[in-house]
């Protein structure tokens, strides 16, 4: 290499690296504190205080017991995030994004950010090396037990989860209605189905269909009062049990969202095995889950791949592949028919499967 190379090759190497790349590195490594941003705004009831008008800082402060310049510090940073909006110095109202940090307002997610900044979750996050390391779940080595016995040992906890699952499942319950052709059945029953808000969305859509919701005593804790505010406390039933043990039969159709891709490859293979025997000749398994492609498409992940790591640190799951439903199935013995993406309902994807005869 010449002198005027070798200048040339350092000069290249000090140059800066570009700010779009340098901003997104920032923007990734803020993200925790952009989560807890919102957890504060929820345990201060920031949302609820503003209300529907544009209030002062000060006042927002007064209602919560807090202090002025703080709180206007912690509601401009919610105005950067959408948020809010900041319609004089010191003045804000609510955004229509804002508005699901209400639990008042329907379609809030209130208990979905109080579950994903729960610090009892976020814990196994800082063991994600570990679990990268040794295939171990943080989870189980932090609190001595794994994440649903944890739920089950602490009731408010539980009720908080459940309320999470059903507000994370009203999207995909507003769409995979449509999406399937319910009308082949007679009864569904969903499986791990918790709070039944998405069996009351299949009921409300398909008056012909009946349901059974099965699932823990403490994962059905929620599910009267839903299917009560739904009008469909007689066209579903309740069952508890373990679908590690057994599935009730009963049903033609057997729907399970964000069951799967809870658990490791045979324990998987264990449910969809209790499925079979259950399911009369000609029934059908219905797994809605997000489908990974063959090849990461940066374009189109979405949060897929978080999700996928918040399954290894704290459940010992996964996100899976088409192949890789394919193939549990097949060792279940049951063959996947179709797979059909839920277009308003991203990433998820109705994996459909028959028993083999």
């Amino acid at each position: 290499m010449t002198h005027n190379e070798d200048q040339a090759a350092g000069a290249a190497a000090a140059a800066p690296a570009p700010a779009a790349d340098i901003g997104r590195i920032v923007q990734i490594a803020f993200g925790g504190m952009a989560a807890q941003t919102l957890r504060a705004a929820l345990r201060l009831r920031v949302v609820e205080l503003i209300g529907d008008k544009e209030k002062d800082a000060a006042d927002v402060a007064a209602l919560a017991s807090a202090q002025p310049q703080p709180m206007t510090r912690l509601l401009r940073a919610m105005t950067a995030l959408g948020l809010l909006e900041e319609r004089a110095p010191g003045t804000f109202a609510v955004t229509s994004t804002g508005a699901l940090l209400d639990p008042g307002r329907p379609g809030a997610l209130t208990s979905f950010v109080r579950m994903f900044t729960e610090p009892m979750m976020l814990r196994s996050w800082e063991r994600l090396d570990d679990s990268v390391r040794t295939g171990d779940i943080a989870f189980d080595k932090i609190h001595g037990t794994d994440f649903f016995g944890h739920l089950k040992d602490n009731p408010e906890l539980s009720a908080a989860f459940n309320g999470a699952m059903g507000e994370a499942v009203r999207q995909t319950a507003s769409v995979l209605p449509h999406a399937v052709d319910f009308s082949r059945f007679s009864t569904v029953m969903d499986i791990g189905g918790g709070d039944g808000t998405l069996l009351s969305g299949v009921l409300g859509a398909h008056p012909a269909l009946t349901g059974v919701v099965y699932d823990t005593e403490e994962g059905l804790a929620q599910a009267p009062g839903t299917l009560r505010r739904n009008g469909l406390a007689d066209r579903c039933s309740l069952v508890a049990g373990d679908f590690f043990r057994s599935v009730p039969e009963g049903a033609d159709l057997h729907l399970m969202k964000s069951i799967v891709h809870d658990w490791p490859d045979e324990r998987v293979v264990t449910i969809l095995r209790n499925c079979r025997a259950a399911l009369p000749s000609g029934g059908r398994v219905l797994i809605v889950e997000p489908v990974l492609p063959e090849v990461v498409d940066p374009e189109t992940a979405g949060l897929t791949y978080l999700s996928d790591l918040n399954m290894l640190v704290n459940v010992g799951g996964r996100e899976r592949t088409r192949a890789e439903f394919e193939d549990l199935c097949h060792r279940a013995g049951l063959t996947v028919t179709s797979v059909t993406p839920l277009a308003g309902a991203r990433p998820f994807h109705a994996v459909e499967a028959a028993v083999d005869e």
